[in-house]
């Protein structure tokens, strides 16, 4: 169990910890929602992070009271979440505190999402942020839409100039960072995202599933995802269905609803909505292949996921998705229904002519490692902090 809170530490220790150490406190608070993609990598870059980091930085956990049961047995530093010290607060009391602020307790601190709500309360600590994604810009356009992206992009704005370096997920989202966002020569790191080892699937095939084979897809029902395209294929591929599994209480959800109506395809197409982890991982290991027609990912782990099972993967040849399938996947250059299902039967026929095909798609997938997620960002925290020093001339100390 976590043994030594921050404010414990703070009347002993500077920026360095007690064994010469820069401390570095990494905003985890996601951990809170720990079925999301955001509490999903706080929790595997969290754990990691205990193990890359000895030796080299010592971790100050930003986390609720509640996060102690995802670090079993582990010690840690940490400071607990509060109302009060959001940013909404903090930048009001700010310029008023900030002249009678002692030497800075940490050497760093990294926001791990764009859209975090706690920065350091010292303006002199250097600011780490990560970027996941800018796929709000890439929506249907429309008046609301383009208020809600100028309100989004202003706020990231904010963050970008409070930050020393920026780490995104991918090259892509590293191209549309510098594209749309004003770094002031900023430095941008890539850092790929870890996958998760599989859960067991359920032992029976899932009530919702169809008895014979199918193709599957996976995702919220967001526009983006730009499944509706997937009807037009399965017109092409008669006998075949299609499990599209994923929330599915959205506007976009309920126009899926109306063109599977529409197109006459009730009895063909499965939309389950939100399924249990076991049932997923069920679907992942059954179906024949897996299709992933999204204008815009800033990573996509569903394709690693479907790889993970030595499945052959179809997808877009659009933002992240050519750098995450590499030359395991089959891409769909067009989304009309004649390209696709051509896309579709010469991907099938190249899978079934490589017996070795599963295997190379499973040793692909096995390539993104949580462990040397946390290395990567382990070893920014150490570079950061370096230069910091540097350039002020003075050391932790």
């Amino acid at each position: 169990m976590p043994q030594l809170t921050l404010s414990e530490s703070r009347t002993s220790l500077g920026k360095q910890d007690a064994d010469g150490l820069p401390r570095v406190v990494i905003d985890l608070e996601k951990i809170r929602h720990i079925n999301c993609g955001l509490g999903r990598f706080s929790l595997h870059l969290g754990r990691e992070i205990l193990k890359a980091a000895q030796g080299r930085v010592q971790p100050v956990f930003l986390v609720p009271k509640t996060a102690d049961q995802y670090f079993s047995g582990e010690t840690f530093q940490r400071i607990n979440v509060a109302p009060w010290k959001k940013e909404t607060l903090l930048r009001l009391v700010r310029p008023l505190v900030q002249p009678l602020l002692p030497k800075p307790t940490v050497s760093l601190w990294h926001m791990t999402h764009q859209a975090s709500r706690y920065l350091p309360l010292d303006a002199r600590v250097p600011v780490l942020l990560t970027i996941h994604d800018l796929n709000f810009l890439h929506g249907a356009p429309h008046d609301e839409h383009f208020k809600e992206i100028k309100r989004k992009l202003a706020d990231i704005q904010q963050r970008v100039n409070r930050a020393a370096a920026i780490v995104t997920d991918s090259e892509y989202v590293a191209r549309d960072v510098q594209e749309h966002v004003v770094l002031g020569g900023r430095p941008v790191h890539v850092v790929p995202l870890g996958l998760s080892k599989p859960c067991d699937a359920s032992a029976a095939r899932p009530v919702f599933a169809p008895s014979g084979p199918f193709l599957l897809s996976v995702g919220n029902a967001s526009a983006h995802k730009n499944f509706h395209v997937l009807f037009d294929l399965l017109e092409k591929l008669p006998g075949q269905r299609l499990v599209v599994a994923g929330k599915k209480a959205t506007p976009y959800g309920e126009f899926l609803e109306r063109e599977v109506a529409r197109k006459g395809l009730v009895d063909r197409v499965i939309l389950p909505g939100e399924v249990s982890d076991a049932d997923r991982q069920w679907l992942y290991e059954h179906c024949e292949a897996f299709l992933f027609p999204s204008l815009t990912e800033g990573f996509g782990f569903p394709v690693l996921e479907a790889m993970q099972c030595g499945k052959p993967v179809f997808v877009s040849r659009r933002t992240s998705l050519p750098e995450i399938a590499g030359s395991h996947g089959f891409y769909f250059d067009a989304f009309d229904a004649p390209s696709m299902a051509a896309a579709y039967w010469a991907g099938m026929a190249a899978f079934r002519a490589d017996t070795g095909f599963a295997a190379k798609a499973k040793a692909h997938a096995a390539g993104f490692v949580w462990a040397e997620t946390a290395r990567g960002y382990v070893r920014l925290y150490e570079q950061i902090v370096a230069q910091v020093e540097s350039e002020s001339g003075i050391s932790a100390e």
